[in-house]
């Protein structure tokens, strides 16, 4: 899945959208994507002007991304202006290696179970073969007025 078709599925623009790529896909099952972490990331400024980091917070946002993503095309929806997939918790998240410009995040989510509406999904981000980050996400489908 290109950036064009990523587009077409999650209702995050820039600066917010954190997947470039869809690496792999198996429906109901798990899905790997790419986030490519350049300096000219506005957050950068900020986080940290002397040795640049992307915030944690962020990282766990390309992870729910990732999930949204396998989320709608598991449900073979395609989910338009009025679904967005929102976070009901997050568990046990944990940060192993900082991430910083030139980086490439490899982000892996795979469904742990679908229960009520309600997906939780079991995620990490690695660089280089290294855990940036683990988490387990749980998250749900809304229809916007």
């Amino acid at each position: 899945m290109d950036i064009h078709q990523i587009l077409k599925r999650l209702p995050h623009r820039y600066p917010m959208l954190l997947v470039d790529r869809v690496r792999e896909l198996e429906k109901n099952v798990r899905i790997l994507t790419i986030k490519n972490v350049t300096i000219n990331e506005p957050f950068f400024n900020g986080h940290f002007p002397h040795r640049p980091v992307m915030p944690g917070v962020l990282i766990l946002e390309a992870m729910a991304q990732s999930a949204a993503l396998l989320s709608f095309a598991s449900a073979e929806l395609d989910p338009g202006d009025d679904t967005v997939v929102y976070f009901a918790g997050i568990d046990s998240a944990r940060f192993k290696r900082p991430v910083e410009p030139g980086d490439q995040l490899l982000i892996e989510a795979s469904i742990d179970r679908v229960k009520g509406g309600i997906y939780k999904y079991k995620a990490k981000a690695t660089v280089d073969g290294e855990i940036a980050a683990t988490a387990e996400l749980m998250c749900t489908m809304r229809k916007i007025a």
